[in-house]
């Protein structure tokens, strides 16, 4: 199916009345695509509200499924953990003395690196979309098209950021720098002991692992070994342990990282136990949600004016 005109006109005018209304278009596309910049905007600016709530914060229940390996709370207010009580039992941490669980509680703030970064790329956002209105040309087809390329990759960054992992700031455990602060935490860490708080797409992730260095991996718990030389008896009940702990193999571990050698406040480690414990967090989840809508917004309008631009567009992998 074909369109003609009639009368017919020349080839020539054929081509420059469509070049005029793909022009005419366009500017129309553009002044449109400026009321829907206001409200990407709008939207950006709710998910920077929503991270960056002050008092009285946000309180997560932390608990392992079926088990009380991990029990407790932490409370983030904007991107910090400002507090937190947790119990923890793990076969190779050892309580202290009268307590039933090893406590892990926070003295000061602990900043959660990956929505420090989500709150800087949500900025950068932001700044995207007022030099795409007030600085530079609105109506300038080139220039527009380049500036919803960058702000299509920069919310694709963020939503990447709220996934997690090891790829993302803060993602690497073992360079967690509060992780190896042993006065952060009440009582201080002992050496074997790392606990870490990360993002998943919409939860708050506490991963808690218990170390041995390599130079020894079948006793990482010696140094909690009662000898004589301590001035502690060796009854037949504590010397039949210490042969079980001397005799023994130690148990397989199950973990994902049980293969795997870290860097760990400059010596190699292997990780004994691993724990992972997520709770939902409502602001992660609203955050999501709208982030994901900005995101499927501005890669609509990327396709309505590459369409009219004449421009190729490849479909992201």
């Amino acid at each position: 199916m074909s369109a003609q005109i009639y009368p017919p006109i020349p080839h020539e005018q054929l081509i420059k009345e469509e070049e005029d209304s793909l022009a005419a278009e366009l500017e129309w596309l553009l002044e449109s695509l400026q009321e829907a910049l206001a409200s990407l905007k709008s939207g950006l600016e709710e998910c920077i509200a929503i991270l960056t709530r002050q008092e009285p914060g946000t309180t997560l229940a932390l608990s392992t499924l079926r088990s009380e390996t991990v029990k407790g709370f932490v409370t983030r207010v904007g991107t910090r953990i400002v507090k937190a009580d947790v119990s923890i039992r793990l076969p190779s941490l050892a309580p202290p003395r009268a307590l039933p669980a090893y406590p892990l509680r926070i003295s000061d703030p602990i900043p959660i690196p990956q929505l420090s970064n989500l709150l800087n790329l949500l900025n950068q956002a932001l700044d995207i979309i007022d030099v795409s209105a007030y600085t530079g040309d609105p109506k300038n087809g080139a220039f527009i098209s380049g500036q919803l390329r960058l702000l299509a990759d920069t919310i694709d960054e963020a939503k990447s950021i709220m996934k997690g992992g090891e790829d993302v700031v803060g993602g690497k455990w073992w360079e967690d720098d509060c992780a190896g602060d042993e006065t952060i935490y009440t009582p201080p860490l002992p050496p074997n002991l790392s606990p870490h708080v990360a993002l998943t797409p919409t939860s708050l992730l506490l991963t808690v692992r218990t170390l041995y260095p390599i130079q020894s991996p079948s006793t990482p718990n010696s140094s909690s070994t009662p000898t004589s030389s301590t001035g502690t008896s060796l009854t037949s009940l504590s010397l039949r342990s210490r042969l079980t702990q001397i005799l023994a193999p130690p148990p397989v571990p199950t973990h994902d990282e049980a293969d795997r050698v870290f860097m760990y406040r400059g010596q190699e480690v292997r990780v004994r136990d691993k724990v992972r414990v997520e709770s939902q967090d409502p602001s992660l989840m609203a955050v999501g949600a709208k982030l994901s809508a900005v995101g499927h917004a501005v890669e609509g309008w990327r396709w309505k004016v590459a369409i009219v631009r004449g421009e190729r567009m490849e479909e992201d992998a």
